[in-house]
Parts: C-alpha cells; sequence; structure tokens
C-alpha cells in the first residue's frame, strides 16, 4: 500500500501501480473529468502516470495554469492531426502550449490563408467527435529514430538526435496520428467543446533566423462554448487597445525600420515618459534613495567578473574603442557594484539605496519584437540596495510597500511569484537556499500568497516577480525582487562592520516599473489611451462656438498653462459638434466650450471625456477641480 497526500492534508492509502486518473476517480468522478494533469510531489505529470509510492498529490483543472496547457498541449496535437490529414506532405516541427493557447509549426510547400484555418478548424471538429483514446507509450531513442526516419519528419529527428542514448521517449497516439511528446495530455479529447484557430505566423525553426521559415498556427480551446466566446469578445478589445494602434493614432511613439526594435518617443509621449519619471523619482526620494547614473559602454572584462558574460553574452552588443573590446549594457548591476566599491563603506551607512533609471540594451530576435512590449533599447527603472544579512527581511518588506503602492496609483492588482535556481547559475546550492528562505519568510511575513515557479530566477540569485494584472485581466510580469550573494562577491564589496572588521553586504536588485517603455504600453491597452489627467499629455482642449472668441479663448489657454495644465486650443472655423467629436477621439479629459456667455463672464463649459457635461465654471473653478485631480493622481 502507499499513502497519498492531498491538498487538504488528508491522507488516503492506496494500492501501488494505481494511475493518478484512478486516483482522482476515487474521490469523485466529476474531479476525473475536470482533471487534465497532476502534481506529484511539485513535478506536473499526465494523470496516465502510475504512482508506486508516497506522495503528495494535486490535480490540476482548467482553473490552474499546468492544467491549461495539458489541455492546450492535446488540442495541438489534434490541429497537427488535421493539418497531416488535408496535407498529407507537410512535416511536422513542434507544437507547444502557451500563455495564451497553442501553435503548431509546419513545414508545407502550400501557404497557409484564412480560409486553410476555416478547413483544418472543421477537419479539428471532426477528429474530437470521433473520440478516439489518447494512448501514450515509450519506445528506446533507436526506435523512436528508426519510426521517424520511416514517416519523412525531419525535424522530430533533429530533435530525437539531440537526446542521451539511452534516454527512453515518449510518444502520444489518437487515431492514425501519433507524434513526439513529453506531455502531458488529457485523457479524453472530448473534453475539448470550443476551439477557434486565431492566426498565421512565420517562424524560424528553433528560432533561429539562419534557419528555414516554418508556417505556424496559433488557436485557443476551451471545456465551454461561452468560454470562448469571452475569449474571442476579449481579444476584440485587446485588438482596440493595441499599443501599436494608439501609438500612432494619439502620436505617442513608434518604432521606424531604420531601428528596429529602438522606439521612437514624440512630444506626447514624452510626456507621459516624464510624468512617470516624476513620479518615480518624487516616490523614491521619499524612500531614501539616492539617484545615480552609470555609464552605456563598459570594458568586457567588467561583464566576464559580474557573470553576464557567461550567462548572457548572446544577448550582448560590443564595441572595439582603443583596441579594448567593450560592453554595452543590457543590466545596470555591474556600474552599480563599481559605484558602491568606490569608497569604504560603515555599517552604519547601510542600507544604501541607489537607484538608477538606466538605458540598456539586449539583442532580441528580429522575430521577438513587438512594439514598445519587446524592444531592444529601453529604460529600466533600477535600483540596488546595500545592507547587511539582518535588514533583508526588512529591506523586502519596505520594497513590497513600495511596489504595493506603485501598482495601487494605476488601478492594478497583482499576482506573485517566487523563482528559483536556473540550470545556469553561479553560486553554491547553500547560498541560494539561504537567498530563497530569506524571500519567503518575507513574503509570508506580509501575508501575501505566492506561487513557486522553479528553476526561473536570475543567473546569480532568486527572485519575487510581480505579474500585474489589466482590466482585461491579462497578466504582465513588471516589478521583481532579486536577492544577491554573488555579486557582492565577485567584486569584493565591503563594509566595516561595529566590529571594525570588514564584512560583505548583500545587494537587492529591483524595479517597480521594469521598462518604462514596456510599462506604458502596458498603461496604453490598460487605459485604452484614454490617460488618467496627470498622466494626459494632453489635459484640457479648449473649443470655440465661432472664430468671434479666439481671443478670449487664448487667454484662457495662457491661464491654464501658467497654472500647470497642459492644454491645446481648437480655433478653427468649424461645427463645434465636429470639434468635441475629434476631441473625444483624441481621448482629452476634458473639453472646454467658449461661446458669448462663457467670453462675458470669465467662464468656460465644461465636458468631460467620463462625466459628459460637467455645466459652466470660473476658470479658477476648473483649475481647482483639475488640480486636485492631478494632485490625488485619481483615476
Amino acid at each position: 500500500m502507499i499513502n497519498i497526500t492531498f491538498l487538504d492534508n488528508t491522507i488516503r492509502k492506496y494500492d501501488k501501480g494505481i494511475s493518478a486518473y484512478d486516483i482522482a476517480l476515487s474521490i469523485s468522478s466529476s474531479l476525473a473529468k475536470k482533471s487534465y494533469a497532476v502534481c506529484i510531489n511539485d513535478i506536473v505529470m499526465d494523470l496516465r502516470t502510475v504512482v508506486d509510492y508516497d506522495c503528495k498529490i494535486k490535480f490540476l483543472t482548467f482553473d490552474d495554469i499546468e492544467g491549461k496547457k495539458a489541455f492546450w498541449h492535446t488540442t495541438s496535437h489534434v490541429l497537427a492531426q488535421a493539418v497531416k490529414r488535408i496535407y498529407p506532405d507537410a512535416k511536422l516541427a513542434i507544437g507547444p502550449a502557451i500563455d495564451n493557447g497553442f501553435y503548431y509549426d509546419f513545414d508545407v510547400d502550400e501557404t497557409f490563408t484564412p480560409e486553410s484555418l476555416d478547413k483544418i478548424e472543421k477537419e479539428m471538429k471532426k477528429i474530437i467527435k470521433s473520440g478516439y483514446e489518447i494512448k501514450k507509450y515509450i519506445k528506446p531513442k533507436d526506435e523512436a529514430l528508426k519510426d521517424e526516419k520511416n514517416a519523412c519528419e525531419p525535424y522530430k529527428i533533429e530533435l530525437i538526435e539531440a537526446l542521451n542514448d539511452d534516454e527512453e521517449i515518449s510518444f502520444y497516439e489518437q487515431g492514425e496520428f501519433w507524434d513526439l511528446c513529453a506531455g502531458p495530455h488529457v485523457m479524453d479529447m472530448s473534453c475539448i467543446k470550443a476551439l477557434k484557430l486565431t492566426s498565421i505566423a512565420g517562424a524560424y525553426w528553433r528560432g533561429d533566423e539562419h534557419n528555414k521559415m516554418l508556417q505556424r498556427i496559433y488557436g485557443i480551446s476551451f471545456p465551454k462554448e461561452e468560454m470562448l466566446n469571452e475569449y474571442l469578445f476579449m481579444l476584440e478589445e485587446a485588438k482596440k487597445r493595441d499599443h501599436r494602434k494608439l501609438g500612432k493614432d494619439l502620436d505617442l511613439y513608434s518604432v521606424m525600420e531604420e531601428g528596429p526594435g529602438f522606439p521612437f518617443f514624440h512630444p506626447k509621449g514624452m510626456i507621459i515618459r516624464n510624468e512617470l519619471e516624476n513620479f518615480w523619482r518624487q516616490e523614491h526620494q521619499k524612500r531614501g534613495y539616492q539617484e545615480v547614473k552609470t555609464p552605456m559602454i563598459l570594458d568586457a572584462e567588467l561583464w566576464k567578473r559580474s557573470g553576464h558574460w557567461d550567462n548572457y553574452k548572446e544577448n550582448m552588443y560590443f564595441t572595439n574603442i582603443d583596441d579594448r573590446l567593450f560592453a554595452v549594457k543590457p543590466m545596470n548591476c555591474p556600474g552599480g557594484m563599481l559605484l558602491y566599491n568606490r569608497k569604504i563603506h560603515s555599517y552604519k551607512e547601510l542600507p544604501i539605496r541607489l537607484g538608477e533609471l538606466g538605458f540598456v540594451h539586449r539583442h532580441e530576435k528580429s522575430g521577438a519584437l513587438h512594439g514598445l512590449m519587446r524592444v531592444r533599447s529601453f529604460t529600466q527603472d533600477d535600483a540596488h540596495i546595500f545592507m547587511t544579512e539582518q535588514q533583508i527581511k526588512d529591506e523586502i518588506i519596505s520594497v513590497i510597500d513600495f511596489i504595493d503602492y506603485a501598482y495601487a496609483v494605476f488601478g492594478f492588482k497583482y499576482k506573485v511569484e517566487l523563482s528559483t535556481k536556473p540550470d545556469k547559475a553561479i553560486g553554491s546550492d547553500e547560498v541560494w537556499d539561504i537567498a530563497t528562505e530569506a524571500l519567503k519568510t518575507a513574503l509570508e511575513a506580509k501575508g501575501k500568497e505566492y506561487k513557486i515557479n522553479e528553476g526561473d530566477g536570475a543567473f546569480y540569485g532568486p527572485k519575487i516577480d510581480f505579474h500585474l494584472e489589466d482590466c482585461l485581466k491579462r497578466t504582465w510580469q513588471c516589478g521583481t525582487i532579486q536577492l544577491d550573494f554573488q555579486m557582492p562577491e565577485r567584486f569584493d564589496l565591503n563594509y566595516i562592520g561595529a566590529d571594525g572588521l570588514k564584512h560583505r553586504p548583500i545587494v537587492i536588485h529591483r524595479v517597480i516599473f521594469g521598462s518604462i517603455e514596456r510599462f506604458i504600453a502596458i498603461l496604453t491597452e490598460h487605459f485604452a489611451g484614454a490617460f488618467p489627467l496627470w498622466l494626459a499629455p494632453v489635459q484640457a482642449k479648449i473649443l470655440t462656438v465661432n472664430e468671434e472668441y479666439n481671443d478670449y479663448a487664448l487667454k484662457v489657454k495662457q491661464e491654464l498653462i501658467n497654472a500647470g495644465l497642459r492644454c491645446e486650443e481648437d480655433l478653427r472655423n468649424e461645427k463645434l459638434g465636429y470639434k468635441i467629436r475629434e476631441a473625444q477621439m483624441e481621448k482629452i479629459p476634458y473639453m472646454l466650450v467658449i461661446g458669448g456667455k462663457e467670453a462675458g463672464d470669465n467662464s468656460v463649459t465644461v465636458r468631460s471625456r467620463t462625466q459628459s457635461d460637467l455645466g459652466t465654471l470660473k476658470i479658477k473653478e476648473f483649475i481647482d477641480i483639475a488640480a486636485e485631480k492631478i494632485k490625488t493622481k485619481a483615476l
């Protein structure tokens, strides 16, 4: 017999060799039906997994990320099966689950079109209705290679050849179709009640532009039809809010062919950026941070010392100066270490908090670039906190409080992940364990729920990631707190302790926005371009009924400017309704209408973007209302 521990810490006994699916079935048929994978001792596995040892089990449904992934991964196999039926000569590459659905890459002579997607989607639905049993089986490497060669699948052959010779390789079969796959997959594809193929894209094999361009089909699937309808509605809403479109329509920012991945900020976009940076500076100053600036280019030897050379070199840009190799910085931390080390510090000075709006460059593949979301140059709102071991908990809590405050200003909620040691890392397991435990302790002291993200830490230390949620329930990883015992060692950082001896400080690397550019993109989509008053590039637009009141309009404009408001005037000889509609399209918070009555009593008639007509107000009254909203950063 074996002991199975469940989430509520209850323990049940089972015979050895029982499958995870049968364990779920023993609890309830509904649990077995809605479970798509299982987590056994923190490892995600297939429900077909035979359990023959004591363990802790959690069943994963569509509400769990890994449950969704098993569901979507299964659907990607249905997609591949449908494509092979319609295009028998198509070669299969890879078909993983992703954050929102799945994709599969194909090497096929025919170019996929929207009409192709309709045809493939119909075939997928036919496959699901057929009720094929999904079977998993294992083969030794030589047999797997032989079968893939017989099937003429060059991409699968390449994947298998990269595996160890003694490795056993798993396949999944449904009807006439089988595919190399590590899984997990759902037990029964009949749970797929709704699906939609959403788009077609080009993708280089293994993401390498030197390899062949494949055709990628994206899709989404759900266990309920209404979930698909809700998703498609959200997709349409997301298209309307796309920051690339709004950036162009509102004249905020752009990325040009002459600088792929290197964004341009227009005058109105710079206002948003400057307001964000002013907010950043004010709030950091309140919390005892000192602002610094480190060089954008530093000697390559520095990056070897920091560990970036071994762990990040492929994402860096290099240049030669005076026969020396220099690197354009992808991160600000090595420069921060040099700044700390410029003089001897006492324990009485700690913690030292250095903040930097640091301009960094990272080489991203062209296919990964996406507006302001994924760029090659951006400003990281970085900070490095140098402290003693006894100060770790309080400093991490202080940063969490800062992030709480900053995100609340924009109306964001967030979820937390704790990321542990990755495969490519520096430092001993012992030090990593100490650092990871310190982060856990701080999170638990704040009562924060968090998810463990195994192996996704920075190469020099574990981290807490903050995933904020926008108005469409999409999540974006922005803030991060990284605890670092490694760089102080590599850079020989010291402070003089109370005992008069040298001691090693510990460093927190942290960001709030993550990247100014990406955060602006997120804000653009979250607010659909209708920024709150304090961020809006133009806060008020003055609209005249006719040209007779132009002089008064310019007088009002000057009063608003003197009061610190950003405003424009529309003095064109156009109908008032046309001017109002245009200002609404520009998403301007306030429209100030001026006619004979307003000019006669030193007032304006105020139309709000959200509250419609606010009536006629004295200029001073309007300025006071706007100033209060700006001061409180009202949404």
